[in-house]
Parts: C-alpha cells; structure tokens; sequence
C-alpha cells in the first residue's frame, strides 16, 4: 500500500457521496492508502477567489499547513475533487511566486497557529496519481468484467488539465489520459472533442439560459458520438449534468437522457464489484438501462432506501445556503430537483 494525504473536500460527503464510496471500494484493489487530513476546511469554491484575495488564499492555505503537519513520511496530498485541486494547487503556486501573498497569507494563518511554506506538499489529482503511480498494468490487472460494448464520453472538465503548475499533463487542451484509463477498463471510449470544455459552474444557478445552454452543448456531443453514457472526474461537472438534465430538458423542450458517472465507478464495475456498493443508482439521470447494454443489473433502490433518501435530501436542504439566481428567462419553467 502507498500511503497518501488525502483532502476530500466538501462534496465528497454530500452531492458526490458515489463518488467517495467508490474510490473507498477501488482504493485497496489499487494499493492506495489514503491518510485523510484532519480538521481540514471548505478549498472555497471557485467565487471566493473573486471577492477577497488574502482570505481566500489563506482559508486553501491552512489546508495546506496542515497537510505538512500531517505528512508524517509523505509530502504527497490528493484531491479528488477538480475545483479543490486547483485551489490547492494554485494556492501553494501563488504563494511561491509572491513574497507579499506568501507573507499575508502566513499573517493570517499564524493567527491560528499554522504557517505553510511553498513547496512543501505536493498537490496531485486522484486521476493523475492513478495513471502515473499506480499505472494501467496494474488497474489491467484487476480487470474481472471488462466493460466491452459500452460506449463512454470521457469528460475531463475545464479544471484538471490547465494551468497545470507542476507541468503534469501533455495536452493540455485534448489530454488522453481518462480516455486511456477506459480503454482499460474494456469500455469503448468515443472521440469526444469538447473532454476539457466548461460544465458552466455554478452558472445553473445564476443564468439559465447560459448554464443549461452549456450542460447541452455537452450532452449532444456525447450524443452524436453514440456515447451511452459520460464520464466525469469532477463533482461539480458530474453533478451540473446529472442533477439539472431534467431542468435543462424542461426549458428547451428537449428529452435528452444521458448517464454521467465518475470514473472510480466504472472502474469497480470493472473490477467485479457490485453497482450498489459503488454508489450507482444515486445518480438522477439513471444510469441501469446504459449498464444493461454490457449485462451488468442495478437493483432498484427498496422503500426504505427511498425514504432515506428524501429524509436525507430534506436535511441537506434545510442547512443549504442560498443560491443566487437571476430570471434571465421570463416565463422558463424552473422546479427543484428532487430524489
């Protein structure tokens, strides 16, 4: 087992629970140990960067002096959340390149005891510690039921690939790497052209005709392409996809249904286990008929398991902050998304 530090970020618990229980189930298959900060905080999202800069910097950065707190043998902390590792990285980034953010940033952090110097931690995305860490021999290795005949759109998302600080990646623009990964697994990977292109953030939320306009563009690529279903390594794009297609469907008149699953979920699919341990059929837009095509079966959730669901879905709700949200579409039916 190699052992990692590991900084789960906030989704990873909540809107992005299959994506956590799948890489719990993969991450032993794979020889990853992976060390969970303790007492880590919320990277802030992508919008607090734009209000203030020093908070901002200083709220990543004391995720990062804890992480060369914790070490403990291992200056390497993975992220598998693509927003949380841009953060990270660009934070450990920026304050390398500014003496001035490097001494306001330790200002605030030493407030609460912490003090980070560039350098010290390495910031690395899951799917790029698999690739060159872990490495296809050994992800081939594990491959039990090869997911042949199902035909997949890797979908990267704008954050992973660029700016690329520590120069991790060859193509910035069209990268291979998850395409290579499905092609492990068995799947039939789809030329699919727009693998790097924005999802739209939080714009769902903000602009509607400009967010759901962007999750459309994506999904009729996918499409022309024959893709069954899309796979993502980001929570934010997973769930941008999954959880407003029905509203984005509503507002175009249109009847697109296209899966989107993370890639730690295929590659158990891969590796024999069983769909429900991997967190498949949490997902909105149902992904059980695209799986069927290659014979794997995903039960149906039992009553009980659709009452947690709700229950667990009201309580989420009610601790929410709310969301900005301009009528940018006069008269465009608008309804929550609801499990």
């Amino acid at each position: 087992m190699t052992r990692y530090l590991y900084y789960p970020g906030c989704s990873m618990d909540a809107s992005a629970r299959a994506y956590q229980e799948s890489l719990a189930a993969i991450a032993p298959v794979l020889g990853l140990d992976l060390a969970e900060l303790d007492d880590w905080n919320c990277c802030g999202a992508t919008e607090y960067f734009g209000l203030s800069r020093t908070p901002a910097y200083a709220l990543v950065g004391r995720n990062l002096a804890i992480a060369a707190d914790q070490a403990d043998g291992t200056r390497t902390l993975v992220a598998p959340c693509s927003a949380c590792f841009l953060n990270l990285a660009r934070t450990d980034h920026a304050m390398a390149e500014s003496p001035v953010l490097r001494r306001d940033v330790n200002a605030s952090l030493e407030v609460g005891g912490f003090h980070y110097d560039p350098g010290a931690i390495t910031v690395r995305h899951l799917l790029e510690v698999i690739m060159n860490e872990v490495g296809l021999a050994r992800v081939s290795g594990a491959v039990s039921r090869p997911l042949t005949g199902l035909r997949v759109a890797p979908y990267l998302g704008c954050m992973v690939p660029r700016p690329d600080y520590a120069s991790l990646w060859i193509r910035h623009e069209q990268p291979r790497d998850l395409d290579r990964l499905l092609a492990t697994l068995g799947a039939d990977v789809v030329d699919y052209p727009l693998t790097t292109e924005c999802c739209g953030g939080h714009m769902a939320q903000i602009s509607t005709e400009l967010g759901f306009g962007l999750i459309r563009r994506l999904i009729v690529a996918a499409e022309a392409r024959g893709a069954d279903l899309m796979v993502a390594v980001c929570p934010m794009c997973q769930m941008n996809i999954d959880a407003f297609q029905g509203e984005m469907n509503r507002h175009f008149r249109t009847s697109h249904h296209m899966p989107i699953l993370f890639f730690t979920q295929l590659m158990g699919l891969a590796f024999g286990q069983e769909p429900t341990r991997l967190g498949i059929g949490r997902e909105l837009v149902d992904a059980s008929r695209a799986l069927a095509r290659v014979g794997i079966e995903v039960p149906p959730p039992s009553e009980d398991e659709l009452k947690a669901a709700q229950r667990e879905e009201a309580h989420r709700r009610k601790q929410a902050l709310p969301m900005p949200h301009l009528d940018d579409a006069p008269g465009a039916e608008r309804q929550e998304v609801r499990r």
